[in-house]
């Protein structure tokens, strides 16, 4: 059962439905530079048997005979063939980061909240320009990898599963001893996607040179993009006398040198992550999209998107 909860601690299965209505704001890729990137129904520049008549036209040499208008042929006393564009039938698999660390927000919106509403309009629109889609949510105990599916009445079951997986998120929940991104990356890899485009949204705790491997090697036979979700906290505490606690020890900052060095190991590790992450994209000539818990993750995404991405 969903917990009736604030809307910025946790989305229901509803509240995912209703961002249907908003789907047209928010154009996919395929408009922009990723449009052959996903293409599912969508119209290839590659020409060749497919479905799709396109014109009927004097035969060239190099022209495949198989092509040729008989009819058309014998009518004129001219080759003729049928050039028909070819579709190409891609999968998108978005993939939706809600474990423990995702349960923080310190401006206003959860990351994982913010996660999951971007992963489902980006899902509606996929869904809208019919292309094969797949939410692939993980936590800290499991990884899912669902079917890509094209009907709405069947995305709504994914939606579903992922509204579980967020209001079990809770102020208890504690990360994993194992990395299940790097779990999640191990099992895309095994399954051998030929030319899918995998969207991940995370905050990419835990992404060290072991996971940015398997991120480029994925890049190889796929395309990528990341969404970084991130909190203004986790790059600069602005106020003193803060007390940190995981649970078990805690440490208290106050003005001065403890604030300071705290400060700068924050700034020094969120750099780090976003070069890294810069870098990964870079590799598919992609920007780094990049969302925060401030409340206006939507608006962000539809500002990236509507720059062409």
């Amino acid at each position: 059962m969903e917990q009736t909860q604030d809307s910025r601690l946790y989305c229901s299965y509803r509240q995912l439905v209703a961002l249907r209505a908003q789907e047209p704001l928010y154009q996919l890729p395929p408009v922009a530079r990723l449009r052959e990137l996903i293409s599912g129904r969508h119209i290839s520049h590659l020409r060749g048997r497919g479905l799709n008549f396109e014109e009927l036209r004097h035969y060239r040499p190099g022209d495949d005979i198989r092509q040729l208008d008989w009819r058309v042929t014998l009518r004129t006393g001219k080759p003729h063939v049928r050039v028909y564009t070819e579709e190409k039938d891609h999968h998108v698999l978005i993939c939706v980061d809600q474990r423990a660390t995702m349960f923080f927000a310190s401006v206003d919106t959860m990351k994982s909240v913010v996660a999951a509403q971007v992963a489902t309009l980006l899902g509606w629109a996929a869904i809208r320009h019919s292309d094969r889609l797949a939410l692939c949510p993980f936590n800290d105990d499991e990884v899912f990898i669902n079917t890509p599916v094209r009907s709405a009445s069947r995305y709504l079951r994914q939606l579903q599963q992922l509204a579980e997986i967020n209001q079990a998120l809770s102020v208890h929940s504690q990360p994993g001893s194992h990395s299940s991104l790097g779990l999640l990356l191990d099992r895309l890899l095994r399954r051998r996607e030929r030319d899918a485009l995998i969207v991940l949204v995370s905050d990419f705790h835990q992404c060290d040179e072991a996971e940015i491997a398997k991120l480029q090697q994925l890049q190889r036979h796929c395309r990528l993009l990341c969404l970084w979700v991130a909190d203004p906290l986790e790059g600069e505490v602005q106020q003193a006398d803060w007390v940190i606690s995981d649970g078990t020890r805690q440490l208290q900052l106050a003005e001065g040198r403890t604030l300071a060095a705290a400060n700068a190991r924050l700034a020094e590790q969120t750099l780090a992550r976003r070069q890294q992450l810069q870098r990964l994209m870079q590799m598919s000539q992609l920007p780094l999209l990049e969302l925060d818990t401030g409340g206006q993750h939507l608006a962000q995404l539809r500002r990236a998107l509507g720059a062409g991405l």
